[in-house]
């Protein structure tokens, strides 16, 4: 997925996968010195039990003693970024960190973390796409393949340029009063999530239309195909494909840009009313094809992390941290910091570089759903 949640209020432990593993302790740790620590210094946020006080605050109970000295000294030397945990571990000793930090280690799992348990497992953006594109239908067809001329297909087009597309129409720099009626009142998830739906979906075939020749169309599109792809179909997500679209949509478009009614300065600037016919008849007997495979992404992700982070393997040996049953605002908070480049981790990054708000979402509620271990 090239489409498409770290800042946490308090002193918090942020979790992911470090690139190096954690210089054992060489003295042992004083359990007894880091509950007293912990009274002093952590229990507003993570509680003497090692829950989170608050969504957005992690759970440290039963957490890596490796991976959360790792953390602690990341702070302390400016490698993560949080005022309040930086202040603290500059004036704590080693052997405090140790003691703190051996102290949460050594709780017992929390058997409750944060209730999503009950829920079941949490839908995939995919079906939550679905049931939001319900009101899209009347006008844009059955999953997105609209039969009314002058109206767009959904059906396979590229998801950030369908997003881009929905702001603008709130934003009223494209104006059609039933778009800003119907999407008004969604989030940023919920755009992702229909954009997601729609570009997984099979743009059908379409005849050729009754105005325009698409064969002296097919030169003419020459101009088109550097962004939008060879015989309109695009590979940049942010870039629509024109395959397969309405021919009366398109040079009802392609004419707005034009003539300066909708703004591109490249868009066909200097073509006439039946070149822009012509080109618009060859874009609509072109095959065209999903741009994504959402109903697998999310579950993709998810193989991905289980890798290191799944119930099954043994990472007491790296810094890697337990994430099942962790706060599921944290986790988005730390995935979305690993993608943005505000967190390192270099192997994070790229693994979440590729993924929206929305798949992130499901990822953390996936395992914040899990029992903690």
């Amino acid at each position: 997925m090239r489409y498409l949640l770290l800042t946490a209020i308090v002193p918090v432990l942020l979790m992911g996968c470090s690139d190096r593993p954690a210089p054992p302790a060489e003295v042992a740790a004083d359990l007894v010195a880091g509950k007293s620590l912990a009274e002093a210094n952590c229990v507003g946020c993570h509680d003497l039990s090692g829950r989170g006080a608050a969504p957005g605050i992690p759970h440290l109970a039963a957490q890596l003693d490796n991976y959360l000295l790792d953390s602690m000294r990341a702070y302390r030397e400016g490698k993560r970024f949080h005022a309040a945990l930086q202040d603290m571990t500059e004036h704590m000793s080693a052997a405090e960190i140790r003691d703190v930090v051996a102290y949460y280690a050594s709780l017992a799992p929390l058997e409750d973390t944060t209730g999503i348990q009950a829920q079941g497992s949490p839908q995939s953006p995919y079906q939550q796409g679905k049931a939001a594109a319900a009101v899209c239908d009347a006008c844009h067809g059955a999953e997105g393949n609209s039969t009314i001329p002058g109206t767009p297909s959904l059906a396979g087009q590229q998801p950030l340029y369908f997003v881009a597309a929905m702001q603008a129409y709130l934003a009223g720099s494209r104006d059609i009063a039933t778009m800003e009626s119907t999407l008004r009142g969604l989030s940023k998830i919920d755009m992702e999530n229909m954009a997601l739906y729609y570009a997984s979906q099979t743009p059908a075939k379409r005849d050729a239309p009754a105005v325009g020749d698409a064969e002296a169309g097919e030169p003419l599109s020459a101009q088109c195909g550097g962004c939008h792809g060879a015989h309109g179909v695009s590979h940049d997500a942010s870039t629509p494909s024109l395959a397969g679209q309405d021919a009366q949509y398109l040079v009802n478009a392609t004419k707005a840009y034009r003539d300066h009614t909708r703004h591109h300065e490249v868009m066909l600037a200097d073509s006439s009313d039946d070149e822009i016919a012509n080109i618009a008849a060859f874009y609509q007997v072109q095959e065209s094809r999903a741009a994504e495979d959402g109903r697998a992404t999310a579950q993709e992700l998810i193989d991905k992390c289980d890798r290191c982070h799944g119930s099954e393997i043994d990472n007491t040996a790296m810094a890697i941290p337990k994430i099942g049953g962790q706060d599921q605002e944290y986790l988005a908070r730390a995935l979305r910091a690993y993608r943005d480049d505000r967190r390192e981790s270099s192997m994070m990054h790229k693994m979440t570089l590729p993924y929206s708000d929305t798949l992130i979402e499901t990822v953390s509620s996936s395992y914040a759903s899990r029992q903690a271990r």
